[in-house]
């Protein structure tokens, strides 16, 4: 984890953009946390992985609450059916 002054994020941005490629910084105003500087690559896989999660958190949920379970034959015999009829 890096974490640099906010001045460093105005005076050096060049530098500063090519370690955001790397991982997240975290920048200071202040000696106070602020925010987090981070490449648009990694905060597009950060935001896949989150939706991922969400989504598996939902089926769980789902599974927990009695919300019927198939398996991947059963879901392909199934699919294949509907793909039959049409």
């Amino acid at each position: 984890m890096l974490i640099k002054s906010s001045s460093a994020l105005r005076n050096d941005y060049d530098a500063m953009a090519k370690l955001a490629k790397e991982q997240p910084i975290y920048i200071t105003r202040n000696g106070e946390g602020e925010m987090v500087f981070l490449s648009q690559e990694l905060y597009e896989r950060r935001e896949a992985e989150l939706t991922l999660l969400e989504k598996l958190l939902e089926a769980e949920r789902n599974r927990l609450a009695g919300a019927p379970v198939y398996s991947l034959d059963e879901v392909e015999k199934e699919l294949e059916g509907i793909y039959a009829e049409s």
